[in-house]
């Protein structure tokens, strides 16, 4: 009986353990499984370049199943990587993963249907990354910065002197970057492309302030992105959300189901939907945000090369001090105004179609310009409503081929009208 028993609970516990085996060599491995680049002949010394030893813990984890790729403290020096699906990039205290300086570890490739270079890390086609931890990918982009600052439209995608982005999600689902400082990218530093499902946490990402299109995070034609917690304080756009390039032939996704909540902005260009958005934008929500001395604070913007539909979006609980201009929406980018006499033109694939968009609980302080709300001729601004908004400015709002309703607005101008109409302006304020 004694025999039989025990035979019976060693049955038992051997299926107990294929069980344990089968769950953790399915879906449960990649979340326990860890590769230190150390374990590949990473030195961590920022010094010897760790490339290799990096892209081999993450194709070694990749091919487990995934798990996480960690960097202990110390200065991984590094030419371009690539995450795979259900890696996790962990950077302890400490650690930071610098990019090389030397240009030619960029090899040529096409981004965004247009001859680029390679980013530092990047991810294509990939499911299930992540980038964690409390250390710092920096992107090493002075000697990029003084070359662009040569260069006529320097900014300019496909101008042909191409400078890597610091980070990109290409045609990914379900992506989360958490916790990490990102600084000093040679341009754009962290940019979700036609990705889906794209988590932005708590993060820093910095760039000297007059470093040329160091834009912190660029939605690129992406959907259901959160970005949460962000501190920027960087050289251009603190947020740009994208969707299409200038004369885009198309077709372009929208950027779309986007929420932005509780971030600081130090320095930057503010927080900004377009200008390339030929593929249009749709419920964008910004909550709960502090400017503090950036060019900018609110700015939608495009022209007749590079608009889509542009509506639902929805501004709340903004605070603005010392911005030099509160709200720029404008279909004349890189102009705010048009010049005089400008006439009415044919509505094409590109005229930009700005609709639905609602700023409520908007208090500004200190800037130099309350802004401008200026439509085309052929494509008025429709249904900009405008609820307990409060502007100190030494200049006015300008508004012009826009229609403006709401309750609330006080705008108090050093200089001239508070509100200046244009043609076109139609204007509903209680």
């Amino acid at each position: 009986m004694i025999s039989e028993t025990h035979s019976i609970r060693r049955k038992l516990a051997g299926v107990f353990l294929t069980a344990v085996c089968i769950g953790t060599s399915s879906g449960s491995l990649h979340a326990s499984s860890s590769c230190d680049p150390r374990s590949y002949g990473a030195e961590g010394n920022g010094v010897t370049k760790d490339t290799v030893s990096i892209q081999t813990a993450i194709d070694v984890c990749a091919r487990r199943g995934g798990g996480t790729v960690n960097l202990a403290a110390g200065t991984y020096l590094s030419a371009p990587i690539i995450l795979k699906s259900n890696i996790t990039l962990h950077l302890d205290k400490g650690a930071t993963l610098l990019a090389s300086s030397n240009h030619e570890d960029y090899p040529p490739r096409t981004e965004f249907h247009l001859p680029d270079l390679q980013p530092l890390v990047s991810a294509t086609n990939a499911n299930n990354v992540a980038i964690t931890g409390d250390g710092v990918i920096d992107g090493a982009g002075e000697s990029w910065w003084v070359e662009a600052r040569s260069i006529k439209d320097h900014g300019v995608l496909g101008n042909g002197h191409p400078r890597p982005k610091l980070i990109i999600f290409d045609h990914c689902k379900h992506v989360r970057v958490e916790g990490i400082t990102v600084q000093n990218s040679p341009m754009w530093q962290v940019v979700p492309y036609y990705s889906d499902d794209v988590t932005i946490r708590n993060i820093r990402i910095l760039a000297p302030p007059h470093s040329p299109n160091t834009d912190a995070v660029d939605p690129f034609s992406s959907s259901h992105v959160h970005i949460d917690h962000l501190y920027a304080d960087v050289g251009d756009d603190d947020i740009a959300i994208k969707s299409g390039p200038i004369n885009s032939p198309g077709p372009d996704d929208p950027s779309r189901d986007i929420t932005i909540t509780d971030c600081t902005f130090i320095h930057g260009h503010g927080l900004s939907i377009g200008s390339e958005i030929a593929g249009g934008a749709r419920n964008i929500r910004a909550e709960r945000i502090h400017f503090d001395g950036t060019d900018n604070g609110i700015r939608i913007k495009a022209n007749r090369d590079r608009g889509g539909d542009v509506g639902d979006l929805f501004f709340r609980d903004i605070e603005m001090k010392g911005v030099k201009n509160a709200l720029i929406i404008t279909e004349y980018y890189p102009k705010v105004l048009p010049s005089e006499g400008g006439a009415a033109q044919p509505i094409t694939r590109l005229t930009p179609r700005f609709h639905s968009i609602t700023l409520e609980n908007i208090t500004v302080t200190g800037s130099e310009s309350a802004g401008v709300i200026v439509g085309l001729p052929e494509a008025p601004i429709v249904r900009v409503i405008l609820h307990n908004v409060k502007i100190s400015a030494r200049k006015g709002l300008t508004i012009g081929y826009a229609d403006v309703s709401g309750d609330g607005l006080v705008v108090h101008a050093e200089e001239g009208q508070e509100i200046t109409n244009l043609a076109g302006a139609n204007v509903s304020i209680r």
